[in-house]
């Protein structure tokens, strides 16, 4: 039988060649230059703009890109279509294309005050472009906070554990952060200290586990769990699709989410991230060394080879059971975010663009990070090989669990109990999910406040309402306190509407077609900075992932929507509704795609044949 370490030692090979060699020659063709003035120091603040040390801000960065859907994805795309072409897409396509995205994404952000990649093509498309561009990244964001929180709350629910050691280490964060920034405590001694606090936190929720409602995971029957409310929750919107406990969570994880994302970023995001980056090293390297040391040394629970359940390649339309779906172009729209993901480009030119101490920096936090984010990846496909798959179309109810158990069976290798390794890998999984989830928030934020105008480095409450209804309006949408809030309703609607097939086909397709707009501003800014500037790295990419989501939505709604589920399958009431807005969103995502995609040649086409005279400075306004 096939050994796991293959899985590993491929990406690592791939990978180590990406960040020693192309990497290095990006950061020389963008010339980065560790003595310019960033936007961190440029607008610095104390609330969004503040610089920070390289390896804080990298534990931000890669907690924030790092969610559930690195996760779900490769471990969906192994059972339908095999583990081989899995690999094959993290392997390649991360270091060639998304590793590429999110540096280039941050690299721009840069030149640019720290804004988003809406305001960077609208520099050189049109207002029109921009604001297209940045009203399909917010409407992303709801997207991405709703499948987030709802993660959070199955995995609450599975493991109550979690509950309690998420609320330490949170606590931990808060307390690290008065610390740090207001009495300037040493930082190592402050990290040692506070750190061991975190894995402490592990501990105490193992022995001390907490639900809302009664727990309806398997795993719970025979645990202690202290229930703060009692009963099954069965009133709760929501509870009929998703059980009472896991729908009680999801409000509490938006409300967290809306007060994180309102606070400055030296109180929680900033301390927060540094700390649980390293549960997530821990996680990822961990694993990765487990699994290493399991192969070489046999000192696993059980052999770490690749399930029998589990097929190599399972032919071009996948796994029967799983519905026959095309490998091309749905295995690249199902594995996202370990390959390539838009929100990532919405983190680098959001959050992490305003905190960067130098520009060389962007070169291991962009670059790096995504590497990063693809070992989890492979970490998650390690995983779902170990423990293997009974049900083919398991979904995010299989995934998750899968992820935590077979990270528990491999760490035995390191002698960790796999009853307290399997809730160790949900605490790194949910610690993904909550930072990516107030930040997705924040980031919605930062969207509106481009859209509805407000200059860098400034913020509003959104309370000073008054002037009429636009002015009122645009208070509301762009405040510090009140956009969180329309964000979290949103999502909060789509979650309790029970329709997770359609909430997630959305995400993964408006994810990926938000990868190939994010490239299609980076290869925009290129050709208008220098008429020198080759646009292959950014320009193969881009049109790469614009054919495969294209085609994907496409799939999605004509196929599979408008034929399987409502010609063949009869659909009516609610799920004929829920295909309809399916179908219809994905044809928009569809045309305002190829939109752009033509501003941007039309853009490129000008400036190219004007010749260097007529390009611009970067970041020239």
């Amino acid at each position: 039988m096939t050994q796991v370490i293959w899985i590993v030692l491929a990406v690592l090979v791939t990978f180590s060649v990406g960040y020693l060699g192309y990497s290095k020659y990006l950061a020389r063709f963008l010339e980065l230059d560790a003595d310019s003035e960033t936007p961190a120091h440029k607008y610095e603040d104390g609330q969004e703009y503040v610089p920070s040390k390289k390896p804080v801000l990298l534990g931000h960065h890669f907690s924030s890109i790092a969610g559930g859907a690195p996760i779900v994805g490769p471990i969906t795309a192994g059972v339908i279509w095999g583990w081989v072409p899995a690999l094959l897409w993290i392997a390649i396509g991360n270091p060639l294309m998304g590793s590429v995205h999110d540096f280039v994404s941050l690299s721009s952000s840069l030149r640019h005050e720290g804004k988003s990649i809406g305001y960077i093509i609208g520099e050189y498309v049109g207002e029109g472009g921009k604001n297209m561009l940045l009203w399909f990244a917010f409407l992303t964001i709801i997207l991405v906070v709703a499948v987030f929180a709802l993660v959070v709350g199955i995995v609450f629910n599975s493991y109550p554990e979690v509950v309690t050691a998420s609320l330490v280490y949170i606590a931990l964060a808060l307390a690290f952060g008065v610390y740090l920034y207001q009495l300037n405590g040493p930082f190592l001694p402050g990290t040692v200290l506070f750190v061991a606090g975190v894995f402490a936190g592990v501990w105490v929720g193992i022995q001390y586990p907490i639900a809302l409602f009664e727990p309806t995971a398997g795993r719970t029957a025979d645990m202690a769990v202290t229930v703060l409310i009692g009963g099954s929750g069965s009133w709760v919107p929501g509870a009929s699709a998703l059980g009472g406990n896991t729908a009680a969570w999801i409000p509490v994880i938006m409300l967290y989410a809306a007060v994180a994302s309102a606070l400055p970023v030296w109180v929680l995001l900033q301390p927060r991230d540094y700390l649980s980056s390293f549960l997530l090293y821990a996680g990822v390297g961990g694993a990765l060394i487990a699994i290493i040391a399991g192969t070489l040394l046999g000192s696993a629970s059980q052999p770490l080879v690749v399930d029998s359940s589990i097929g190599a390649f399972n032919g071009f339309w996948g796994a029967e059971s799983a519905g026959l779906f095309p490998l091309f172009p749905l295995l690249f729209i199902t594995i996202a975010c370990g390959t390539i993901s838009g929100f990532h480009s919405l983190v680098s030119s959001g959050t992490t663009a305003k905190q960067l101490d130098k520009e060389t920096d962007a070169r291991l936090i962009g670059y790096g990070g995504m590497l990063g984010e693809g070992l989890l990846a492979s970490v998650a496909l390690a995983t779902l090989a170990v423990a293997g798959l009974p049900e083919a179309s398991g979904g995010i109810g299989a995934a998750l669990p899968t992820f935590a158990g077979g990270g528990g069976i491999v760490l035995t290798s390191l002698g960790i109990p796999a009853s307290f390794g399997a809730p160790f890998m949900a605490l790194v999984l949910v610690s993904f999910l909550l930072t990516s989830t107030d930040t997705a928030v924040r980031l919605g934020r930062y969207m509106m406040e481009e859209i509805v105008g407000l200059p860098a480095g400034q913020t509003t409450s959104g309370f000073s309402v008054g002037g009429g209804l636009r002015s009122t309006l645009g208070e509301l949408g762009r405040g510090r306190y009140t956009n969180p809030v329309i964000q979290c309703v949103f999502a909060y609607i789509m979650v309790v509407s029970g329709q997770w097939t359609v909430l997630w086909g959305l995400f993964g397709g408006a994810n990926q077609l938000l990868a190939a707009l994010a490239l299609l501003a980076g290869t925009v800014w290129l050709a208008n900075w220098s008429d020198d500037k080759q646009l292959y790295s950014t320009g193969v990419p881009m049109a790469i992932m614009v054919t495969i989501t294209v085609l994907g939505l496409a799939w999605l709604a004509f196929f599979q929507n408008i034929y399987q589920t409502i010609i063949v399958g009869g659909a009516s009431g609610v799920q004929l509704f829920a295909t309809v807005v399916q179908s219809l969103l994905a044809l928009v995502l569809i045309g305002l795609a190829l939109a752009l995609v033509k501003k941007g040649y039309d853009n490129i086409g000008t400036v190219r044949d004007r010749g260097p005279a007529g390009a611009v400075e970067p970041g020239d306004d």
